[in-house]
């Protein structure tokens, strides 16, 4: 092949030597070219290497173009989410308050029901199964008296002790430290000027149901009326013609009830400080009163062996025989009565033993009686060294022993706590109302005995 031929082929122009020549320098040029590729091939590999690193840094930037795509999407998913999280939210909320309405709905509604059948005298809560018996231990005893106690009373929120004695005092205790809280001293007969207050033994004692008025009777025939928080004397009440024997309060009322040795039942106007009428009916001496809500209270005669309901506004009475000298006292029975009957529901006689010499016994005395309101559980004191627990079975139809507490002397009253935490009893080493025995080792004082509910378990089967 000529060189003019191959000029041709490389598409370069060809001249004679001169084409030959410059074909011979651009060998040389590209060996050279090739030779210093050889020598700098490290550098080329580095170069290729960052390039690599380049590029293993520039592929995740295709994926973070991508992440921004998916938080723009995310985040209308957020918001789409949270509007329905919301919206679950306050429906939720909305369920919560229906389901706390139908809740208060529902107590209200219970709470109506109670009250209903609390005035119709027909709710009744099984709680005496659950009683505990205290141990010795744990009763509080409260001494500030020099003679024996007579009757106590517990304000309505349980927070307070209200207790008067023989020694013509009534003293003010705190349930939770047991201090004293108030005295009121024992009046001098004849003493004018001087702070009010009873000059005889102070036989019973009542408080309103709102704690605002306290009611004190005693043996001169004088109902004092004290205001209950700061025992500051407000009014004096005369009219009954022998001691006063019962006080109680209306519940929801200011409206007070009396009774008295002399027979009768009178009706007072704590609030308007004024007398409203006169009731007569018992044959003997009463001994004692109570009365609930309704316009009407319950007497129980001593001696007459009767038992009366008083009817207010009909100025009318229902009487329930016994056919006892007396429905708690000297044949030491308890009865338990109901208002569609005359006789007794149920009866316990000799409820807390018989003493005395063998041939010669005799029942012991009943000297207090109290029942957890709208409960099925009732105690019973006397000098037997001992409270007893009752239980009221069903139907009101017996009285079963549940325990015995045991405390010395003379149970001269006995009071259950509203809630039913704790029960209060006055003792003393004498009879309330006379001094027919004296037991010495026996302690003038208030004793705060608790009472313990332990949950019963279902029967089987149930």
């Amino acid at each position: 092949m000529s060189a003019t031929a191959a000029a041709r082929k490389r598409g370069k122009p060809a001249s004679g030597a001169g084409a030959g020549a410059g074909a011979g320098k651009r060998r040389r040029k590209a060996d050279s070219a090739g030779d210093r590729g050889k020598s700098k091939g490290g550098g080329k590999m580095n170069e290729e290497i960052s390039s690599d690193s380049e590029s293993e840094s520039l592929a995740p930037r295709k994926p973070e173009e991508e992440e921004e795509e998916e938080l723009e999407e995310t985040a209308q998913e957020k918001k789409l989410r949270l509007a329905k999280l919301y919206l679950e939210q306050l429906r939720q909320q909305e369920e919560e308050k229906a389901e706390a309405r139908a809740f208060e709905e529902d107590q209200v509604a219970g709470r109506l029901k109670e009250d209903v059948l609390e005035q119709r005298g027909r709710l009744q809560k099984l709680v005496a199964k659950e009683i505990q018996a205290p141990a010795s231990a744990d009763i509080r005893v409260l001494r500030g008296h020099q003679l024996s106690i007579t009757c106590l009373v517990i304000t309505p929120d349980d927070s307070a002790i209200f207790s008067a004695a023989k020694d013509c005092t009534v003293i003010k205790w705190s349930v939770e430290s047991g201090r004293k809280l108030h005295v009121i001293p024992r009046a001098k007969k004849g003493a004018e000027g001087k702070p009010p207050g009873h000059s005889s033994h102070v036989l019973c004692m009542a408080i309103s149901s709102d704690g605002k008025y306290l009611a004190s009777g005693d043996r001169s025939k004088l109902i004092l009326i004290w205001e209950a928080q700061s025992c500051q004397h407000l009014y004096t009440f005369t009219g009954h013609r022998d001691a006063v024997s019962g006080l109680a309060f209306r519940r929801g009322t200011h409206q007070l009830y009396s009774t008295s040795h002399d027979r009768s039942v009178k009706v007072w106007n704590v609030a308007e400080n004024s007398y409203v009428e006169t009731l007569f009916g018992h044959q003997d001496a009463v001994a004692a009163l109570d009365a609930l809500s309704r316009e009407c209270c319950v007497t129980a005669g001593g001696r007459d062996g009767t038992v009366r309901v008083w009817k207010i506004p009909e100025e009318s009475q229902l009487v329930f025989y016994g056919g006892l000298p007396c429905q708690w006292g000297l044949h030491g029975s308890v009865a338990l009565w109901g208002l569609s009957k005359k006789r007794p529901l149920a009866l316990q006689r000799e409820a807390h033993g018989l003493r005395g010499e063998p041939g010669l016994e005799q029942p012991f005395w009943i000297s207090s009686v109290a029942a957890l309101l709208n409960t099925d559980l009732v105690a019973t004191g006397s000098h037997s060294s001992c409270v007893r627990l009752w239980q009221c079975g069903e139907g009101f139809r017996q009285l079963d022993l549940l325990c015995d507490i045991p405390l010395v002397g003379f149970i001269n009253s006995l009071k259950f706590s509203s809630s039913g935490d704790f029960l209060v009893a006055g003792v003393g080493q004498e009879h309330r109302l006379g001094r027919w025995w004296r037991i010495k080792e026996a302690r003038n004082s208030v004793c705060i005995i608790p009472l313990r509910r332990v949950p019963v378990p279902p029967a089987a089967g149930s």
